[in-house]
């Protein structure tokens, strides 16, 4: 029973670590960026397009077309929290992604995101 509580209290103490990643398809050079919350969180999206039941469709069909070896995942920037004050990690992820997407252009011919009209 001890050790079930380490483990337990070793999962709390886990610092998560938030972020920006994208998958690029090297066949075509397309790319998917997208923020989460917890960066381990990557494994799970590979997880889900070898399922087959990833939510975007253009990025769910050519994973299946080129197969797995053809796309690369790559952490492209780590939030950075700040350590005294305020922080609302949330609203800060989106602008670092809103950031990303601006650099990277990911859409149509050039990659699987939607173009967000504002």
């Amino acid at each position: 029973m001890n050790r079930k509580k380490e483990l337990k209290q070793m999962y709390k103490e886990t610092k998560t670590e938030a972020g920006i990643y994208c998958i690029r398809n090297t066949k075509n050079e397309k790319v998917y960026v997208e923020s989460t919350r917890d960066l381990k969180t990557m494994s799970g999206r590979r997880l889900l397009l070898n399922m087959g039941s990833h939510t975007n469709k253009a990025l769910q069909d050519d994973w299946k077309e080129y197969g797995t070896d053809a796309f690369e995942f790559e952490i492209l920037e780590v939030l950075k929290k700040k350590e005294t004050g305020y922080f609302n990690e949330k609203e800060e992820l989106k602008k670092l992604e809103e950031k990303w997407l601006e650099k990277l252009q990911p859409y149509g011919e050039r990659g699987y995101n939607r173009e967000i009209s504002r």
